[in-house]
């Protein structure tokens, strides 16, 4: 797209992507999606135009068209960014060029070290898929560098960093919109393990309690409405009290939230604004496709965006295979978007390989579960009739993680039988069955 184009689009308040749909038209993103999924334009359209399918792109940046929601694909995010322990810009290109090649559809930026709005500014450069913030953690930072506190943040810090954040061309943002007085006196109320893990939603809290005021951007919903609508971002409204443990899954403090969203979800479709909805958290494998109904019905079938979920808590190290296990069952139960999770989750910032093993991880989930719902299952048959041939080029060409199997090969190669592997050589069950199976075919 023209930068004049953008800039008209902007200054003069042109319709949203939704507000198209909702219209009727079907615009350049919609049969972008349509031939990229493989689906007719107008199912897209009409989804979109009801709030079960989002397309986040400002145009400012105008990443490639991708659809999240209802009957497609599930796609996956990786989310990157420095801490205040470790800050490198340097690295986090890195790791977003990574992430990308690993076949992320989408990349985060959460960053709380460094200067914010120049590492945004650089990562916006390279990257060339939906752009993701959390912009109340930039207003946070800057309340405690200008006022000592996060809690001394103001209304208008909140709005600023959303704004601020769109004008540099951010896609979608997270809003802790959940998070309210009345849900936190719900989570007083409850006996949980860890009362909250979500930091954007633990800035919030704390702000509530110590102002004894309710949340700004739950009690001026329709000015972050009008932000969202004027560079056409998408919004992400967050699971500030999602579980960090088993034992809390499922609680009355987490739905208190969802009923909340489902409302402003409502309201956001009316106001011609995309949304999707953010959950779960820890749950047992039990809990995910009971959360994912009440989800569904409660916001009328909009894009669920989940971390993990993560099916046991016992397994640092090894969170991307635990994330890898609750997000192919939440795809296959309906979940649109899975948030990865690394090695490192729970423990330290990612590197480099921690970001590419959580995004290959997470999209085996997302192809498992695509599969189970009957998207993309050629694939599959593809690859085992070149594995049933032996045929390892193509096995390569194919296979989610090129790279690392073709390492695997490498490290130990065949010397009885070069077509077979080194676990079986000669003793290669697919050779023996071809050659005798066939010579009794003849």
């Amino acid at each position: 797209m023209g930068k004049n184009i953008i800039g008209c689009r902007i200054s003069c308040l042109a319709m949203t992507i939704m507000e198209e749909a909702q219209k009727g038209i079907i615009t350049e993103e919609i049969k972008e999606v349509a031939k990229s999924e493989g689906l007719d334009a107008e199912l897209i359209r009409r989804r979109v135009a009801e709030g079960k399918i989002v397309i986040p792109k400002n145009p400012i940046h105008s990443p490639k068209s991708l659809g999240i929601g209802k009957g497609l694909r599930v796609k996956v995010n990786a989310n990157i960014g420095t801490s205040r322990e470790y800050c490198s810009i340097e690295e986090e290109i890195k790791k977003a060029k990574v992430a990308m090649e690993a076949g992320a559809h989408a990349i985060m930026d959460l960053s709380t070290g460094g200067n914010l709005d120049e590492i945004r500014k650089k990562l916006l450069e390279v990257i060339d898929v939906p752009f993701g913030t959390v912009p109340i953690y930039q207003a946070g930072i800057e309340a405690i560098e200008k006022r000592g506190s996060i809690v001394e943040m103001t209304s208008d810090d909140m709005f600023r960093s959303f704004e601020h954040q769109a004008k540099q061309g951010v896609d979608f943002a997270v809003a802790h919109v959940g998070v309210t007085k009345e849900s936190v006196e719900r989570l007083k109320r409850q006996h949980r393990l860890i009362p909250m893990v979500s930091r954007g939603g633990a800035f919030h809290m704390a702000w509530i309690l110590h102002n004894d005021e309710e949340n700004p951007i739950y009690k001026e919903f329709d000015y972050l409405l009008e932000i969202a609508k004027k560079y056409d971002l998408t919004l992400s409204l967050g699971d500030g009290m999602r579980s960090g443990a088993l034992f809390d899954s499922n609680d009355r403090a987490k739905f208190q939230e969802l009923l909340i969203i489902g409302e402003l979800v409502e309201k956001a479709r009316e106001a011609g604004v995309q949304t999707m909805v953010e959950g779960p958290g820890h749950m047992p494998l039990s809990h995910i496709e009971p959360n994912i109904k009440i989800m569904k019905t409660v916001t009328k079938e909009a894009p669920y965006f989940v971390l993990g979920p993560l099916v046991t808590d016992i397994a640092p190290g090894y969170d991307h295979f635990v994330g890898g296990i609750g997000g192919a069952i939440a795809g296959y139960y309906g979940a649109d978007f899975l948030c990865y999770v690394t090695p490192a989750e729970h423990l330290s910032l990612p590197n480099v390989d921690d970001v590419r093993d959580g995004v290959i991880a997470t999209r085996i989930a997302a192809h498992a579960a695509d599969i189970a719902r009957g998207i993309d299952v050629g694939i599959d048959k593809e690859f085992s009739q070149a594995r049933s041939n032996l045929n390892w080029k193509k096995m390569f060409q194919m296979c989610i993680d090129s790279k690392k199997a073709r390492e695997y090969r490498e490290k130990r190669k065949p010397t009885e039988d070069l077509r077979a592997c080194s676990m079986c050589g000669k003793l290669c069950a697919i050779e023996i069955v071809n050659r005798y199976l066939k010579e009794e075919k003849l």
